[in-house]
């Protein structure tokens, strides 16, 4: 059988084309009402399903904090726990002060060159510690005091590990001195010195302290008592 193609190439590609043209279209159609169902989608979900789901959120939340504005004091109770809660970093925050009873019980020289001390003030946020005392022997046992302080060290243990011991002093400051008249009426020297110490000295993670004077007198944590013979009461001045 022999067929004879009477339409022409021309008419041929223009039927191609239209075909062509009728798929794009329909393929564009199709992807729009696609995209349409996306949106409508998208919208249900963003206008109703969450706003059903943050209506019930606010609705739950409304229904706790009315239950806890039933309780009876609850402000003092929610101070007590945020107070409670500060407890632990205070503890580690305080300061061991009565350890400065310990230093001077061990730097304070005795004997010929005994010191007795008439105010002593412990500034914690200078690290700084402030004696003013008086000395019979004068300006010898001043010096000796200042060396003695210098050369003292603080042994502590930190963590369970033993830590180089530090000395305890550092830019020690003379301050007024001057001969005075004592409570007993005799002649000494009085005077005033200051010095900086470190923190671990007083910190409550230093533990098992122990301070160490170079002449091997020490005093630790554990040890009781002051000695009344380290205050005197204050002479008078020449």
């Amino acid at each position: 059988m022999i067929e004879i193609n009477l339409i022409p190439d021309v008419k041929l590609e223009l039927l191609r084309t239209q075909r062509q043209q009728r798929n794009v279209i329909s393929i564009s159609i199709l992807l729009a009402i696609i995209a349409a169902g996306l949106v409508v989608l998208l919208a249900v979900y963003v206008f109703l399903v969450q706003g059903v789901a943050i209506t019930l959120a606010q609705n739950a939340i409304d229904e706790e904090s009315a239950q806890l504005q039933k309780v009876e004091d609850l402000s003092k109770t929610l101070t007590i726990q945020k107070q409670l809660e500060q407890i632990s970093s205070l503890h580690d925050q305080k300061h061991v002060s009565s350890r400065v009873f310990d230093i001077m019980r061990t730097i304070v020289p005795t004997g010929t060159n005994r010191v007795s001390i008439s105010q002593l003030g412990l500034d914690t946020e200078s690290n700084t510690i402030t004696i003013e005392g008086e000395a019979k022997n004068g300006y010898p046992a001043l010096e000796v005091f200042k060396k003695t302080i210098a050369k003292t060290t603080f042994e502590y243990v930190q963590d369970g590990t033993k830590q180089d011991a530090l000395p305890i002093a550092t830019d020690i400051t003379d301050g007024d001195q001057r001969y005075g008249e004592a409570s007993d009426g005799s002649r000494v020297l009085r005077f005033t010195l200051s010095f900086t110490y470190p923190s671990e000295l007083f910190a409550t993670t230093s533990e098992r302290g122990r301070v160490v004077a170079p002449n091997n007198q020490n005093a630790t944590d554990s040890a009781v008592g002051v000695p009344t013979s380290l205050f005197t009461n204050r002479g008078t001045e020449e």
